[in-house]
């Protein structure tokens, strides 16, 4: 045992360890413990989440959780693991991967349920490959704040309860600083866990893993006839609900590769992602992403083909190929209902009449041949009403003619909603605040200056996304020129 991390540190005596996943076996993951990072610092933790947990905030300031979240020493009673997975990645297969730089550490009894506890970036498991284990500072704050940022949104995801940082050199284009991510799920398996055991023919371990979710988060399958189609098809349905929430709030996430697809149906692994500044469908955020395969149009299909793979993986558990195929056909029209239903609300419609998708197919087509942001397109759109001149939104369009055109169709359609109504749903449905890419770079910026405030700023911002927060209109303002030269990808 590493002596700098030999002696165990306790939790508040509240939180008990359950570490259900460890409990799978040798077959499903490696025992091991984090590496140290000297020095390690505080960047910022969230006080919110500590709160839901039961963790409590003053304990989250303790040097114990410190020690704790940088993977310097372990909690009493947790059992750290890297667990292995396979997977498609860009369309591909790609074979074994698995943690090659998160560790769980396990999961703790809280208000809320079992919720499992991961370091990101705590050092080298067996699933490291040729690289180093670490996270660096860039890539950690921007999962840090954007998996918070979801949340606030209301769009299912893996949360973030710390963010720690050490002046550790760590080597990418460039050399960095490492920093590791404390973030949280009921559970971090992916489709690609599946894939794994079923590519290497380890069936009774694809059983046993199938048997694991059911059990702990899908209960209700276990009592169908075909309990694994049946857990197909509500890993699909969840899975329509996540694509129609990114696609209506305008988010990339870059890299959907079938081992960055959540089992439960949350947003996982924040590396070269984005919300949209100008609207264009075929935005494609990532760098790496050379042909264009995760682009923000393609989203919703490269979904469906990841779900397909999760069906072929899960195929040995079923008696037949059409069991799996018809546990995916929800999903066709689950994701065009959910999505429709998502930008109803962002219109201000209540009620659903038949001529709304002309209306939702119109104002996407708009957007897109006027490149207008997206973000601040909708929130304008919340005080329009057919009396007024319209100027705030119609001042968004080079194209007069095609908005004017546009407002009289949707003033048509608001005259058969209450204002009221609308108003209220127009403000609880579109963001002021989102984690564009240059308030995250310039948050990055300032903390390799050991200034954090950029970044808890935006914390606050971002877990209330809705709200007007006075004195704070320029983190909701237009990019800057200089946002369009950023350069994201899958390198962290």
């Amino acid at each position: 045992m590493n002596p700098v991390i030999d002696k165990p540190l306790a939790l508040p005596e509240n939180l008990k360890w359950a570490n259900r996943f460890a409990g799978l076996g040798p077959d499903f993951s490696t025992v091991l413990q984090p590496s140290p990072l000297p020095s390690p610092y505080w960047i910022s933790r969230n006080a919110g989440l500590a709160r839901e947990l039961g963790l409590g905030e003053a304990w989250l300031e303790s040097q114990a959780a410190l020690e704790i979240f940088t993977g310097n020493k372990i909690a009493e009673g947790s059992e750290p693991v890297a667990s292995v997975y396979s997977g498609h990645q860009f369309g591909q297969w790609a074979g074994q991967l698995g943690d090659g730089r998160a560790i769980l550490l396990g999961d703790i009894q809280t208000p809320a349920g079992d919720i499992e506890i991961q370091l990101k970036g705590a050092g080298l498991t067996p699933y490291s490959r040729m690289g180093d284990g670490r996270a660096v500072l860039r890539s950690s704050i921007r999962e840090y704040l954007c998996s918070e940022a979801m949340h606030g949104l209301g769009i299912a995801t893996t949360r973030a309860l710390s963010l720690t940082g050490s002046d550790a050199k760590v080597r990418r284009e460039e050399i960095e600083t490492a920093a590791v991510v404390t973030r949280t799920a009921p559970s971090f398996i992916r489709f690609g866990h599946f894939e794994h055991f079923s590519y290497t023919d380890q069936h009774a371990q694809l059983k046993t893993l199938a048997d694991y979710v059911i059990d702990n988060f899908y209960p209700a399958c276990r009592d169908k006839a075909q309990p694994y189609a049946a857990l197909l098809e509500a890993v699909s349905e969840r899975t329509a609900h996540l694509m129609a929430a990114w696609q209506a709030v305008g988010f990339c996430h870059g890299v959907m590769n079938t081992d960055n697809m959540s089992i439960l149906g949350l947003t996982i692994d924040y590396g070269p992602f984005q919300f949209l500044d100008a609207f264009d469908p075929t935005h494609v955020c990532n760098h790496s992403d050379t042909q264009g395969r995760y682009a923000y149009n393609k989203q919703p299909n490269i979904a469906y083909w990841n779900l397909f793979c999760l069906g072929q993986a899960l195929l040995p558990l079923m008696d037949n190929q059409e069991q799996a195929l018809a546990a995916l056909e929800p999903y066709k029209t689950i994701f065009p209902a959910a999505l429709e239903a998502r930008m109803r609300a962002k219109l201000g419609l209540p009620d659903a009449v038949p001529e709304d998708k002309v209306l939702i197919e119109s104002t996407f087509k708009l957007l897109a041949s006027n490149k207008v942001d997206y973000t601040i397109f909708w929130r304008r759109l919340c005080g329009f009403t057919p009396q007024s001149g319209h100027e705030p939104v119609r001042d968004l369009f080079f194209d007069r003619e095609s908005f004017n055109a546009w407002a009289l169709q949707y003033s048509e359609r608001l005259a058969q909603v209450d204002p009221g109504l609308r108003a209220d749903l127009m403000l609880k449905s579109n963001p002021k605040f989102v984690l564009r890419n240059h308030l995250g770079e310039q948050a990055i910026r300032a903390a390799k200056l050991k200034d954090f405030s950029g970044v808890n700023t935006l914390l606050t911002l971002l877990k209330a996304p809705f709200d007007e927060h006075p004195g704070h209109d320029s983190f909701a303002d237009f990019p800057p020129d200089w946002a369009t030269g950023i350069e994201i990808s899958c390198s962290s």
